[in-house]
């Protein structure tokens, strides 16, 4: 059999689905990585080792005053909601909608390349006077998406470019294609803050979200990774950097998805000043996010 060494393993590619996406393609493993860099620099479709993982509602990712429910939203300065829309920092008061800046925003491509060990696109969010008057702090982020392997990885730098130190709570939303509520995950957590009655109770593996409303966190996972089976019943393994201290899982009834999100604290951190990342000025946090698939 003759082999065509003119064909790419690796290859990044664009075109406009309403708005401009980029692909990231790996033909060896039957990968592809698609990003919207103008809807919030959200990941719409992540397909590894020739399974799609995500859930995605088009009508509200075409939607531009929608947000989106499905993808990997990215979470940035907070994640999940603040008590009545609102915080306090330094004496003021701000209003941030749910989930912060970052998944509202149009992101810019920074740099886009492939070659033969990896596709990989970087995109760059700058603070503006909309991202100030919620959050007053000028930032610059950076998240390059690496497909490698069958694998993605994201990688992320929250760089403060204030004059003062920056509260940053940061995550992922990822929305996995899952119609079973009722799954085992593989993590070394103990304990989880049930926010449907507020209690704090033993994590035995499996959590069932099929009649739940609000979502669950486990709390004190000491390995930053966790595992679920897949939509086809391999397994999905999320690995992140230490910083993510917690993880909360949540879902919606009569809907096929189940979210698995990575989060640096608990929600309501600026309201509660606790768990919070203090980034000095002219500094960063540094961080990775992993998804692959095995089996």
């Amino acid at each position: 059999m003759r082999t065509d060494t003119n064909t790419k393993v690796y290859e990044v590619s664009s075109h406009v689905d309403t708005y401009l996406v980029y692909e990231l393609i790996d033909r060896a493993t039957d990968s592809k990585v698609t990003i919207s860099p103008e809807r919030g620099g959200i990941v719409i479709g992540c397909r590894l080792h020739g399974e799609e993982l995500l859930y995605l509602d088009r009508a509200t990712y075409l939607d531009p005053s929608a947000n989106i429910r499905g993808g990997i939203p990215i979470l940035f300065p907070i994640c999940g909601q603040l008590a009545d829309g609102a915080y306090e920092w330094d004496g003021q008061t701000y209003r941030m909608r749910n989930h912060g800046v970052a998944r509202t925003a149009a992101w810019e491509v920074v740099n886009a390349y492939a070659d033969q060990g990896e596709a990989a696109l970087t995109l760059a969010l700058h603070s503006s006077s909309e991202t100030l008057a919620s959050y007053p702090f000028e930032f610059e982020l950076h998240f390059t998406y690496r497909l490698k392997d069958g694998k993605l990885c994201i990688e992320q730098s929250y760089n403060n470019l204030s004059e003062r130190d920056m509260p940053v709570q940061a995550g992922f939303h990822p929305y996995f294609a899952l119609s079973d509520k009722k799954l085992h995950y593989t993590s070394d957590a103990t304990k989880l803050l049930d926010y449907n009655d507020g209690e704090i109770k033993p994590f035995q593996g499996t959590v069932d979200l099929g009649d739940l409303v609000e979502s669950v966190a486990l709390l004190d996972p000491k390995t930053p990774e966790i595992s679920f089976p897949s939509p086809a019943g391999r397994t999905v393994k999320l690995g992140y950097s230490d910083v993510f201290g917690v993880v909360v899982l949540w879902s919606v009834q009569g809907k096929p998805f189940v979210c698995v999100e990575p989060w640096t604290a608990l929600n309501e951190a600026l309201n509660r000043k606790e768990g919070l990342i203090l980034v000095p000025p002219g500094d960063s946090l540094d961080a990775d996010f992993t998804i692959a698939v095995e089996g």
